[in-house]
């Protein structure tokens, strides 16, 4: 792996923060061209996605802090160095859903048809950053023979972000097509809460970085079974509106 991308002025830029950079631009891209056919500004779009770039970012370190805090409490100066790696992605993921429903109250819009929209470009920006995992070296998998092993620390292991990766991409074209059906209000969003936590849940067996364990589980798929819960209901219990409608109404 090569983690360092180039220099300037003797500083290394690390793939890592050039692959998030990448994420964010890659959805703020998405939501601008699914948001022009909707009427949606781009004022609008760009505020947006500022706004759950940030929280996402805060949750993702903060939860990534808190798992790791005896090294950073004897090194607190490497807490905000977010630009080499240490990210947790359901801190993240929670940190963006409070972005988005606090947005989506400030805008008045109606919450579930407006998640719907947001998701959409989630599992996109979720594959490029596990890209930059994978050149940064970490989030690697356990060792392994198979002819696609990489060598991360010494031995030949599973490229754990790039199945991610590619799952990711496959959940991207799936919401991307089912938006399209315009389905009810919050089946899109059901259906990424659905889809990623299983695909998270089975790449986790595959993980061998250092994990937190719990009743036989390591803490993600613990929370990837809630979250696949959470999906399951909310895709049964969606609200079924008259004219079934997805889109929010409101032009911003």
């Amino acid at each position: 792996m090569h983690p360092v991308c180039f220099y300037v002025f003797d500083r290394p830029i690390h793939w890592y923060g050039i692959m998030i950079a990448a994420a964010f631009l890659a959805c703020i891209t998405h939501l601008t061209m699914l948001g022009r056919r909707e009427g949606r500004s781009f004022a609008f779009i760009s505020d947006l996605g500022f706004w759950v770039m940030l929280a996402g970012i805060v949750g993702a370190r903060v939860a990534y802090v808190l798992a790791n805090l005896d090294h950073f409490l004897s090194a607190p100066q490497s807490m905000f160095r977010v630009d080499q790696g240490g990210l947790i992605f359901y801190g993240g993921f929670i940190g963006a859903v409070l972005a988005v429903v606090i947005y989506a109250r400030l805008k008045r819009a109606a919450l579930l048809p407006f998640g719907d929209f947001v998701i959409t470009a989630l599992p996109l920006g979720q594959a490029l950053g596990r890209v930059g995992c994978f050149l940064n070296g970490c989030c690697y998998g356990t060792v392994s023979t198979a002819p696609w092993s990489m060598v991360v620390e010494g031995a030949t292991r599973h490229p754990t972000p790039l199945y991610e990766t590619f799952f990711c991409l496959a959940v991207y074209g799936v919401l991307l097509w089912y938006y399209q059906k315009k389905p009810r209000a919050g089946r899109v969003l059901a259906l990424y809460v659905i889809l990623y936590p299983l695909g998270r849940f089975i790449v986790e067996f595959w993980r061998g970085d250092e994990r937190l364990q719990f009743l036989g589980l390591n803490v993600a798929q613990e929370m990837s079974l809630i979250l696949l819960a959470i999906g399951i209901l909310l895709w049964f219990l969606v609200p079924a509106e008259e004219d079934d409608r997805r889109r929010t109404g409101e032009r911003q």
